[in-house]
């Protein structure tokens, strides 16, 4: 298994939330392998994703299809501040 996650500085966490449950979740869930998607809000300007898929391609995939979402809906893009920390790799323990 594998798993990306992004950490974004944001100015309406809840916005996003809303427009990644009403649109994007649809567009990921189409990803070969896509295993589970979570969006967390840090409640403090942050917002973390993670996409857990069954292998790297899945992972990379599903992080083409974020950034092609977000440039294509610039409402979502304007409510996020710069790029996010993104952190990539296996799963190597899990519960």
């Amino acid at each position: 298994m594998y798993a990306s996650v992004r950490q974004y500085r944001v100015t309406d966490a809840g916005a996003i939330a809303r427009r990644i449950d009403e649109e994007f979740l649809g567009i990921i869930r189409e990803v070969p392998g896509f295993s589970a998607y979570y969006v967390v809000d840090g409640d403090d300007g942050s917002l973390v994703t993670v996409t857990l898929a069954d292998d790297q391609a899945g992972v990379e995939d599903s992080a083409n299809r974020a950034a092609n979402w977000i440039s294509e809906n610039q409402d979502v893009a304007d409510l996020i501040q710069g790029s996010p920390n993104v952190t990539n790799g296996e799963v190597r323990a899990q519960a």
